[in-house]
């Protein structure tokens, strides 16, 4: 070890003469890393509330076995406004496309630290290291799960969701160690001269550093072809790009078609079921046969238990509630007209008169995740909470739950269970 010290760095990228770019700097990473400060703050906050909305404290619907006190916040998400939910995972799913170039570029602009030599000169230093390790593995281990879940695409092992949550605090821990000891020294910088004037400046070769304690300066830096500005600006294209072609799967209607990054191949064709479905009835084993008069609906709860045709369904008194889906691959619908029984009339048949409790929602679905699901009593409460049993004055297609379904507003799109065949209230809740 002493050899290599005495010897210096390989050569290759662990020499600080390796890196050329006039940009880089402890400037031009501060302005980047202010943007990833708001951005990924942003982020954080609408992934927790993403989670809580998942009601991961009710049995059924716990995907984070063991979280303890990572889910110290937990509370139960409200019903109201009923687009809630399709605002705060917008803004998770959206903004996390968005923050790539600038993440990209941050990297970029400190990558000569990842390859700074000797690897490790102290203890402390190694402590240093570590906390980058996590910092940089945390983040894109993050944005990679995320993309890959956006287009449904999980060749991960494991779950989505506990992988994704437990990855968030181990990330996040280690961005706010690194902002605490970082964050004078980017204040430093955006406080130092005037921001028009760093923004049009293009550095001169052989330029003297104000500071080289950064270790982020060429000592022989090769000769400028753009200003700070044209830097930012590529990366605020970039963003803007991502933006214009991942926004119209929040936002729906007339933009989806403008969402060129959202998931392909699921088209449901025109008519009243003519907006998006994650998965088909086929995909999932469920049969028209299953489906057909051979239906049943149990409603089951205080000791009682109603099974029900899903004629007498329709003889049941029928409301509508105009609601959007929203799913936490960050698209959404517009609001579509559903009518049919609602939760808490459904809980009354079974002696629920006053009061309803939460209910524990099972499917038909034979194969993959939420094949059930369970919903809090101030879901059932709410007087918008159907089993949907029609949309937009049709039944239901096949695909987005024949013959019944539960639609709930502000609720996750997973959670409002396609091809209900049992509700059980105050049970297993």
């Amino acid at each position: 070890m002493e050899g290599l010290l005495r010897d210096g760095p390989p050569v290759g990228p662990t020499r600080r003469g390796f890196w050329r770019s006039p940009l880089r700097g402890p400037w031009l990473t501060s302005v980047l890393g202010a943007a990833l400060l708001v951005g990924i703050t942003l982020m954080f906050v609408t992934g927790l509330l993403s989670y809580a909305a998942y009601n991961p404290d009710l049995g059924a619907n716990d995907k984070t076995p063991d979280r303890g006190w990572l889910g110290f916040y937990l509370f139960s998400w409200p019903t109201h406004p009923y687009w809630l939910y399709r605002l705060t995972q917008g803004v998770h799913v959206t903004l996390g496309i968005v923050l790539i170039p600038v993440l990209l570029a941050k990297l970029w602009s400190v990558i000569p630290k990842l390859f700074s030599w000797p690897p490790v000169k102290s203890v402390s230093h190694a402590l240093e290291r570590l906390s980058l390790l996590l910092l940089v593995g945390g983040v894109l281990f993050e944005f990679a799960t995320g993309v890959l879940n956006i287009q449904l695409d999980y060749i991960f092992p494991g779950s989505f969701y506990p992988l994704h949550f437990y990855g968030a605090w181990i990330f996040i821990g280690a961005f706010v160690v690194h902002v605490a000891f970082r964050i004078p020294l980017m204040l430093r910088m955006l406080r130092s001269g005037a921001l028009r004037e760093e923004l049009r400046r293009r550095p001169r070769t052989g330029e003297t550093p104000l500071s080289d304690s950064t270790g982020l300066i060429s000592p022989r830096p090769a000769a400028p072809t753009m200003s700070r500005r044209g830097a930012l600006g590529m990366v605020g294209a970039g963003s803007l790009a991502l933006l214009v072609v991942t926004a119209g799967q929040s936002i729906g209607g007339r933009l989806r078609p403008t969402a060129l990054l959202a998931p392909r191949g699921q088209d449901p064709g025109p008519g009243p079921n003519g907006f998006q479905i994650n998965k088909t009835a086929a995909s999932v084993g469920v049969r028209a046969v299953d489906m057909g008069a051979a239906w049943r609906l149990v409603v089951r709860g205080g000791g009682r238990e109603r099974i029900l045709t899903r004629g007498e369904v329709l003889a049941l008194p029928q409301h509508t509630a105009s609601l959007p889906i929203a799913c936490v691959e960050g698209w959404s619908t517009e609001d579509q007209e559903w009518s049919g029984v609602r939760l808490a009339d459904l809980a009354e048949l079974v002696g629920f008169t006053d009061r309803p409790p939460g209910v524990f929602v099972q499917s038909a679905q034979l194969s993959g995740s939420f094949r059930s699901t369970t919903l809090r009593d101030n879901q059932v409460r709410d007087p918008r909470s159907l089993l949907a049993l029609r949309v937009n004055g049709a039944d239901l297609s096949p695909d987005h739950g024949y013959p019944a379904r539960i639609i709930v507003p502000a609720n996750p799109g997973v959670h409002n269970t396609k091809w209900v065949t049992r509700l059980t209230f105050g049970e297993n809740v």
